[in-house]
C-alpha cells in the first residue's frame, strides 16, 4: 500500500437527491436520511448537487435547512448553486438563516455562467431583464459583499414602529470564510483565489491546451487530455492567488465506487456503470472541451492506490466524494460505509465522532 506523507484531514461525499416525479418527498427523505448516516458513520461533510427543471434537488438551501435539524455535527455543502438562477440579495438572507440554524456548520458553493438551457429558460426566469443580467463574476462578488456584510443601501434605522437595517440580516459570522467558488478552468481557480473563497474541484476540468501552467511532468503526465495535471495545475494556479496561498482550502470530488462488501449483483451493476461512462474520458468534450475523471472503482485498498498516484489528489487533504447518480438507497448505504471504514482509513483519515 502506498504511503502518504500528508493524511486525509476531511472526508465529505456529494449525493444528487434524485426522486420520483410522481412522488417526490421519498426521494427527499432518502436524501436527509443519507446525510444522517453520513453523521453516524463519522463523515465530516455533505453535499448536495443543485438541479432544476430535473428530477433532483431545486432547492438545496431549504433540503440542507431540514438536514440540520437532524444532525448535529456533520458539515452541510451546495456543490454547487449557479448564481444566474439567483438574486444573489435573497440568496444571502437565505443561507446567513441556515448557517445559524445549522449552528455554523453551511459550505455554500456556487458556480457562474448562464443558467443552462438558457434559450429555453429565458422566458420563465428572466422575461423582461434577460439582456441586462449579469452571469458572470460580478454576481459571485455581490453574493461575497452581501454574506460579508457590505451595505446594501445608505439607509438604517426607524421608520414609524419599524427598525431597518442597511446590511443582510441576520449576519451570520464566520459564513464568508465559508463559501466555496467550483470552479474547472485556470481563470476561474485564480479568481476564486484572488477573491479569498474557498475551491470546489470535481470530476471534470476544461482541457485547456497546449499545457497547464504550473504542472509538472515528474509522473510522465504533460499530454492536454491528462486530467490530474490539468486539475494540478488548476489547484496551483488558485493558491498562487489566494492570501492564505497554501494553506487555501481545496476539496476534491472524485467518483469513487468501492466495492468492499458489495454482493455479486451490485458490483455487476456499479462496473456497468462505470463502464458506460468510461469512453467520455478518453477525450475533451464538447465545445467547451470539457475532459471528464475516470470513475475509480473497486477494493478501497485499490482505490486508495490510485489516489495516490493522481497529482492532483496528493496537493489536497480534504474531498468529497461523489457519488454515482443513479444507484438505489441500499447501494448508496454498502457504498458511504466501505468510504467511511475502509477508503477512508487506507488514506489516513481518522472519523470526527
Amino acid at each position: 500500500m502506498p504511503t502518504s506523507t500528508q493524511p486525509l484531514r476531511k472526508l465529505g461525499f456529494l449525493t444528487i437527491g434524485l426522486f420520483d416525479p410522481a412522488d417526490p418527498r421519498p426521494g427527499h427523505e432518502a436524501t436527509l436520511e443519507l446525510i444522517r448516516l453520513g453523521e453516524e458513520l463519522g463523515f465530516d461533510s455533505a453535499w448536495v448537487r443543485h438541479r432544476h427543471l430535473q428530477h433532483g434537488i431545486s432547492s438545496p438551501v431549504a433540503v440542507l435547512a431540514a438536514a440540520s435539524q437532524r444532525t448535529s455535527r456533520i458539515e452541510l455543502g451546495t456543490a454547487v448553486i449557479p448564481l444566474a438562477w439567483e438574486n444573489p440579495l435573497r440568496l444571502a438572507e437565505d443561507l446567513a438563516t441556515v448557517d445559524l440554524l445549522s449552528g455554523g456548520r453551511l459550505n455554500p458553493g456556487v458556480s457562474v455562467g448562464p443558467p443552462m438551457q438558457w434559450e429555453r429558460v429565458r422566458p420563465a426566469l428572466y422575461p423582461d431583464t434577460g439582456d441586462a443580467e449579469d452571469f458572470g463574476y460580478g454576481r459571485v462578488q455581490r453574493l461575497l459583499d452581501f454574506v460579508r456584510g457590505v451595505p446594501v443601501t445608505d439607509f438604517s434605522g426607524t421608520e414609524g414602529f419599524e427598525v431597518f437595517s442597511d446590511r443582510v440580516q441576520p449576519h451570520a459570522p464566520g459564513l464568508a470564510d465559508r463559501l466555496w467558488y467550483g470552479g474547472g478552468s485556470l481563470r476561474s481557480a485564480a479568481w476564486a483565489g484572488e477573491h479569498g473563497m474557498n475551491l470546489l474541484t470535481s470530476s471534470v476540468v476544461k482541457a485547456e491546451a497546449p499545457r497547464a501552467p504550473g504542472a509538472d511532468d515528474a509522473d510522465g503526465t504533460g499530454a492536454e487530455a491528462d486530467f490530474a495535471a490539468l486539475q494540478l495545475a488548476q489547484i496551483r494556479a488558485f493558491r498562487a492567488a489566494h492570501p492564505a496561498g497554501d494553506r487555501a482550502r481545496v476539496s476534491q470530488g472524485l467518483v469513487v465506487i468501492p466495492t468492499d462488501s458489495a454482493t455479486p449483483e451490485q458490483r455487476a451493476k456499479y462496473q456497468a456503470y462505470v463502464d458506460e461512462r468510461t469512453p467520455r474520458t478518453k477525450a475533451p468534450q464538447g465545445p467547451g472541451r470539457l475532459l471528464f475523471a475516470p470513475d475509480l472503482i473497486g477494493s478501497s485498498a485499490e482505490i486508495a492506490e490510485q489516489l495516490y498516484a493522481h497529482a492532483a489528489f496528493r496537493e489536497i487533504d480534504e474531498v468529497a466524494f461523489a457519488l454515482p447518480f443513479s444507484f438505489a438507497p441500499e447501494d448508496y448505504v454498502q457504498i458511504l460505509t466501505d468510504i467511511a471504514t475502509r477508503l477512508g482509513p487506507a488514506l489516513g483519515w481518522r472519523p470526527g465522532l
